[in-house]
């Protein structure tokens, strides 16, 4: 028969009342932790470390039993998922080493918690009620790192063969993730001698439920199915953009590298086979059902197209677009004659026969010399902006200058960008739904 929660925290509590005791035989006394914590299942830490903290256990001696829940933790993804077969600096290792970061925060955010509670000072509770703000602030950078690299760099790779649930399944659970954080830090805003707690547990206790899920969802399913269907070649291209985004709490090993040519989603020719599938994780085949999968067989590239350095447009596709842009768009050369405008609804007249000439030529002589300083300094790199903002009649024009440079940073012409902000400097608040109402 399985022990009971209360058998389960009565041991813990008997581990924790002999860490003293036992200073000098640490080892031993983690594995005895180990084996205890297997029978425990990710839900349940939180809500047994409160239980401990509230009868009188140290925020401290908790802490052993987290390294220990964390040592497990390490070494059940080592034996499970061959760990150790990945070098290090490999984009699914770095993952991983997140997830243990994560881990240890969602348990110390019941810690902390549990320390305000046991403060006698306003002082003491400034202090805590700082500490716990710090924390949830630090879980913030999730969604940003962790997250953000599964959505916008990884997800794609499955989603091109044909597994498109759970990644949106998991989308949805990161989001949630953090609206619970943000619930937490809503809270904690404003004075502190205000702050009330009220529940608090119930919100923090959810929060760190919720983040421990997902490390098991990520560790037992996504992770296992990635290394078995992204190609080195893949992870080539993962490993290309990932720092773009940035870690949570760790350093990216940057040893990892490989010969292989980075291989993007929108590169994969082929779907995943029933063999593939019958490897995968239960709880992924679970998920998928029984049905074939369906791969996203769309061939992104027109024969037509240039190749950008972030994608593919047509001679057509890109005049549309900068005929569509709300800004006012005109491009001067490196010898200072203009070479393009946008046909927008324009703010400032020009028309096609400017098409070559000087830019002196196309300002009033009153404004010349600050073209010409503009341009300068833009070639000899000592300035990257130049920004106006007038009014004109009811409008407010905003009015910005930017060098253009080719990769090996040599100048290659100046772009004018005007724009009429009037309605953006009256924006307030938040519009995160879609309102056609008073749009055009």
């Amino acid at each position: 028969m399985n022990p009971s929660r209360t058998e389960k925290k009565e041991r813990l509590k008997e581990l924790l009342r002999n860490i003293d005791e036992r200073e000098g035989d640490v080892k031993s006394l983690k594995e005895e932790f180990k084996e205890l914590l297997r029978e425990i299942s990710p839900e349940e830490i939180p809500a047994i470390e409160q239980e401990l903290v509230s009868e009188g256990v140290a925020p401290s001696e908790i802490a052993e039993m987290c390294d220990a829940h964390l040592e497990m933790f390490r070494e059940s993804v080592e034996d499970k998922f061959e760990l150790e077969d990945l070098p290090k600096g490999h984009p699914l290792r770095l993952l991983f080493r997140e997830n243990e970061k994560i881990t240890k925060d969602a348990e110390l955010l019941n810690l902390s918690l549990s320390k305000i509670k046991g403060v006698e000072t306003k002082e003491e509770k400034t202090e805590a009620l700082k500490e716990l703000k710090g924390l949830a602030s630090d879980l913030l950078k999730i969604d940003y790192t962790h997250y953000t690299r599964q959505e916008m760099v990884i997800f794609p790779h499955i989603e091109r063969i044909g597994i498109e649930a759970v990644p949106r399944v998991l989308w949805r659970k990161h989001d949630e993730n953090m609206n619970k954080v943000k619930a937490i830090l809503n809270k904690l805003s404003g004075d502190p001698e205000k702050i009330e707690l009220e529940n608090m547990d119930e919100l923090i206790g959810d929060l760190s439920t919720s983040l421990m899920d997902m490390v098991f969802r990520e560790n037992n399913i996504l992770y296992p199915t990635l290394k078995q269907l992204l190609s080195e070649e893949e992870w080539a291209a993962v490993k290309k953009q990932e720092s773009q985004l940035g870690y949570y709490k760790i350093e990216s090993d940057i040893a990892w590298k490989t010969e292989a040519e980075p291989m993007y989603p929108e590169d994969i020719k082929k779907g995943i086979s029933q063999d593939e599938i019958s490897e995968l994780p239960e709880r992924l085949k679970s998920v998928l059902g029984e049905g074939e999968l369906k791969e996203d067989d769309y061939e992104i590239r027109k024969k037509e197209d240039m190749q950008l350095d972030t994608g593919y447009l047509t001679k057509e596709e890109v005049n549309s677009i900068f005929k569509t842009l709300p800004v006012d768009i005109t491009y001067i050369d490196e010898n200072n004659r203009v070479r393009y405008f946008s046909e927008t609804e324009r703010i400032f007249p020009r028309t096609r026969s400017i098409i070559g000439r000087p830019v002196k030529f196309c300002h009033p002589p009153s404004s010349v010399d600050v073209v010409k300083e503009i341009a300068e300094k833009f070639k000899s790199g000592e300035k990257e902006k130049a920004e106006f903002w007038i009014k004109s009649g009811n409008n407010f024009i905003h009015i910005r200058y930017f060098p253009v440079k080719n990769e090996q940073g040599e100048y290659l012409g100046t772009v004018e960008i005007t724009q009429e902000v009037s309605d953006i400097r009256e924006l307030e608040g938040e519009r995160r739904l879609l309102n056609w109402k008073g749009d055009q």
